[in-house]
């Protein structure tokens, strides 16, 4: 049976990108991250599948269209090959919360979708990388390990210190993908050791 994927989850607004809280309703409006893209780079090429869930209620409520959406994930996408890494894949959600879909985070439909393209039995060995409670949230339901970036909305989830318990938290995504980065490669030098 193959082994899992080394795979780390990834919200979009307030973590690869600034948030607006008139929301990102076209391509000109979406302002990257330098260091996130680097980081998620940095993730790809040392082994780690890197994938997207994010909610997108704006489409939902009417402010603009799904076309944005994919504009914007072709230029994130560039962005990335660019840098010499590659996102596996992009998840959102176009409803508005009244909708009471499975794929809005809380919920973990988002995520089951990208456990499901990628063919995995489970994400337990993943990380949920997020800058709300509601990303988090998502991670535990579905079992990942779980990661609040202070970016965003970050420092004032972390603030609230409700919910917090089982995450970590980093700076930024460049932080955590550092930290992360030398975590496995500590693994695999200890476990290189105990084989020979």
């Amino acid at each position: 049976m193959p082994i899992a994927p080394k795979l780390v989850i990834l919200d979009r607004d307030g973590v690869i990108n600034q948030d607006s809280d008139q929301y990102i309703k076209s391509l000109d409006e979406w302002a990257p991250y330098p260091s996130a893209i680097d980081a998620i780079a940095r993730l790809s090429r040392s082994g780690w599948t890197v994938a997207v869930a994010t909610n997108q209620s704006g489409i939902g409520r009417g402010y603009f269209n799904e076309s944005v959406v994919e504009e914007i994930h072709t230029r994130l996408n560039a962005l990335v090959e660019h840098a010499g890494g590659k996102i596996e894949q992009i998840v959102y959600c176009p409803h508005d919360p009244a909708d009471n879909c499975q794929c809005r985070k809380p919920k973990a439909g988002l995520l089951e979708t990208i456990r499901d393209r990628l063919g995995l039995s489970d994400l337990a060995r993943s990380w949920m990388v997020g800058d709300s409670l509601r990303d988090l949230q998502a991670g535990e339901v579905i079992g990942c390990r779980c990661v609040l970036v202070r970016t965003g909305k970050g420092s004032d989830t972390e603030a609230k210190n409700q919910g917090l318990e089982n995450a970590m938290v980093f700076d930024d995504l460049a932080a955590f993908v550092a930290w992360l980065v030398s975590e496995d490669a500590a693994i695999s030098s200890t476990t290189a050791s105990s084989g020979a």
